[in-house]
């Protein structure tokens, strides 16, 4: 493990940025940017142009590691090159920012009031890849719907499960629990979500460090003593539906919580606008949720 980046993680000032769009969220995230899907014809193309948004984003001058201490890579971005480095080489050595690889497959289908990740076959190759390409962590996501103890508990162990398989090959999970904003009981599943993961957080090995990515609970404040707990290098939170000023209004409130924001983050850029203008309203936001982020 690169001891600069993990200390850059665990006491550095700023945010994860979360460019890690995949699959049937493609289209979504380049529909966003102003990209209709009749500009495409196939996959590849598809995910050419989505590595040129992205490429746009990381050299953008506005994307500064005053601010951001990470970034989140779908797999087919770490494969892909910005300048001749690959993805991850690029956003450390000359960005200064740290890489993290999203592994998950997707959701399965809703049971017990959550969905857990589908299996994710060849784990074990696509870690020692995200190794070799210097990559210091890894993000997985499920989704809880309804506050199911049953639910919420299969869902933290898978998480965990996993986690220590990627522990296991000197990587940093992110555990990703994700509580679905417009839950009917979200304070319920927070409250039941938290239990679990302390629970999981206890029988870890005494030098195990994982990360936490949660939806901006209900309650200011109410994961601080997951922020304190020592197995647990950072919480983060995602926008989860939220738009970037009502994402940032509700961080603000919750000390020691951090962005890791995805469509909040790319709010408002448009491949037609100029470099300017592109770089004016990233700078904006990336600056909009720093402040955020440190309060």
């Amino acid at each position: 493990m690169n001891t600069k980046q993990l200390d850059r993680i665990q006491t550095g000032k700023g945010f994860i940025a979360a460019l890690d769009q995949s699959g049937g969220s493609t289209p979504k995230a380049l529909l966003q940017y102003g990209i209709t899907e009749n500009s495409y014809s196939n996959e590849e193309e598809m995910y050419a142009l989505v590595h040129e948004m992205r490429t746009r984003i990381i050299k953008s001058s506005a994307f500064d590691s005053r601010f951001i201490l990470g970034a989140i890579l779908f797999e087919n971005t770490m494969d892909r090159s910005v300048d001749g480095q690959f993805t991850a080489d690029y956003l450390w050595e000359q960005k200064g920012i740290v890489p993290f690889l999203k592994v998950d497959k997707g959701l399965a289908d809703l049971k017990d009031g959550v969905q857990l990740m589908k299996p994710i076959s060849g784990l074990d190759d696509l870690l020692k890849r995200a190794a070799d390409r210097n990559i210091f962590g890894t993000k997985m996501r499920s989704v809880i719907k309804e506050a199911n103890a049953v639910g919420i508990k299969k869902v933290v162990e898978q998480q965990f499960a996993i986690g220590n398989q990627i522990m296991e090959l000197g990587l940093v999970p992110i555990i990703e629990p994700e509580v679905d904003i417009h839950s009917a009981d979200k304070a319920t599943s927070e409250k039941r979500l938290k239990d679990e993961i302390f629970e999981q957080l206890a029988a870890l090995s005494k030098d195990a460090k994982v990360m936490l990515k949660l939806s901006i609970p209900t309650e200011d404040n109410f994961y601080s003593d997951l922020i304190d707990d020592p197995h647990v290098l950072r919480v983060v939170v995602l926008s989860g539906g939220y738009t970037q000023t009502e994402a940032n209004e509700k961080l603000a409130r919750n000390h020691g919580l951090i962005a890791s924001f995805s469509r909040a983050l790319s709010e408002g850029l448009n491949v037609g606008q100029t470099e300017e203008e592109f770089n004016a309203m990233l700078s904006k936001s990336i600056q909009d949720i720093y402040e955020a982020s440190i309060k």
